[in-house]
């Protein structure tokens, strides 16, 4: 039994991080996405600080190819001990 997508591939797919607003942070974000689709152009990212600035969200738009490449950045993203969420 073969589970299909709800997401036609590839499309732009929006991949959302949030952890301390940190130099390393943001670095760390770019670095789990490329990780599996090679370099992103910095117009696909986007950031927001929380209204203390203490955490940033940062949001990455990829061309995603398959729910296979999404997950493995969603397993990625979550393991690391930076990332508080990953959406």
């Amino acid at each position: 039994m073969t589970e299909e997508s709800l997401i036609d591939f590839p499309c732009a797919f929006p991949i959302k991080m949030m952890g301390r607003d940190t130099p390393e942070f943001r670095k760390t974000a770019r670095t789990i996405i490329e990780r599996h689709t090679g370099p992103i152009d910095d117009a696909a990212i986007r950031d927001a600080l929380s209204s203390k600035g203490n955490f940033v969200s940062i949001t990455i738009t990829v061309n995603a190819k398959s729910q296979e490449q999404l997950d493995d950045i969603y397993r990625d993203a979550s393991s690391h001990d930076d990332v508080l969420m990953a959406l």
